[in-house]
């Protein structure tokens, strides 16, 4: 690049003549220069201290606590509200647990003497929590959570194992308002008049009173038999048989799932019988119980009328 300067004085002209280094010489002393000025500027802000420089610099430190300030107490607040979340939790998971040990009758082992705690006392002097207590404080409860959860899991699972248990037990009179009459055990026997073994009990009542299912089921059998008329036999399961026998009528056949309650036939007195009423039975793996042993785990039992 090249400048002429013409001098009107002299009527004469220079020319100058400027290089890329002349041009990256002069950039470096300006950058320098500027340098050199913040330098002294800050050096003089420092050792005089400048009210307009410290003002500035008091301002923005001011400003930086005050984000740091907030953001600190946001996070404090958020780990309480997280923190009182778990203890409700913990608080309904307590109250939930308490109602499903009463359901399945199962109560919680008592602590142990070394893990109650000591007594102790004093002034109440309130002291929040840092954020590292806070932090701690929450795994804990949120291991706490998942630990009643996981009780309340088992609980849940053996009320609806004993659930299923009461409804497949026969634990229901199968006929209403009725008589009971023989029991189980050994007896005369009413035509033969010989000692002979009743593998059930009577429920005397009229011809056609309802007879239902003393428990959940499937019918395995609903046939009629030399002996015990019309009979009707009830699978719950694990091997366990309620016979319904001298039925009048058989309202149900084999296969049928029937419930707690149905109606499956009416009193009768066909067969072996010498009057109208239900000869009920109970069988564990083919082996005859006692049905009072079932039938007294229910309500209706000690309501009924014994002859």
């Amino acid at each position: 690049m090249q400048i002429i300067l013409v001098s009107g004085r002299l009527k004469t002209a220079k020319t100058l003549t400027i290089m890329p280094r002349h041009l990256a010489l002069a950039a470096f002393v300006f950058f320098g220069l500027v340098m050199a000025t913040s330098a002294g500027f800050s050096w003089l802000s420092v050792h005089l201290r400048l009210p307009l420089v410290q003002e500035l610099v008091l301002s923005l430190q001011q400003r930086e606590t005050q984000q740091t300030q907030d953001f600190v107490r946001n996070n404090l607040q958020m780990m309480a509200s997280r923190l009182g979340e778990l203890q409700a939790q913990v608080l309904q998971l307590d109250t939930l647990g308490e109602r499903l040990s009463n359901l399945t009758g199962l109560k919680k082992e008592p602590p142990r003497d070394d893990a109650k705690p000591l007594g102790q006392g004093g002034p109440l002097i309130a002291a929040p929590l840092s954020a590292a207590e806070l932090q701690k404080e929450i795994d804990r409860l949120v291991s706490l959570v998942d630990y009643k959860a996981d009780e309340l899991a088992v609980l849940e699972a053996r009320l609806l194992e004993q659930r299923v248990k009461d409804r497949l037990l026969p634990t229901t009179l199968p006929v209403k308002e009725a008589v009971i009459g023989s029991g189980f055990g050994h007896r005369a026997d009413p035509i033969a008049g010989v000692r002979a073994m009743h593998e059930g009990i009577d429920f005397n009542a009229e011809t056609g009173t309802p007879v239902v299912a003393a428990a959940s089921g499937v019918v395995a059998a609903a046939e009629y038999h030399p002996e015990f008329g019309n009979m009707i036999d009830v699978d719950h399961g694990q091997g366990l048989v309620s016979r319904y026998a001298h039925l009048a009528k058989s309202l149900v056949a084999p296969g049928q799932l029937v419930k707690r309650g149905e109606r499956i036939g009416e009193v009768g007195s066909t067969g072996r019988s010498t009057g109208s009423h239900l000869h009920f039975e109970v069988r564990m793996l083919g082996v005859a119980q006692n049905p009072a042993h079932f039938l007294k785990q229910g309500s209706e039992y000690a309501q009924a009328r014994h002859r």
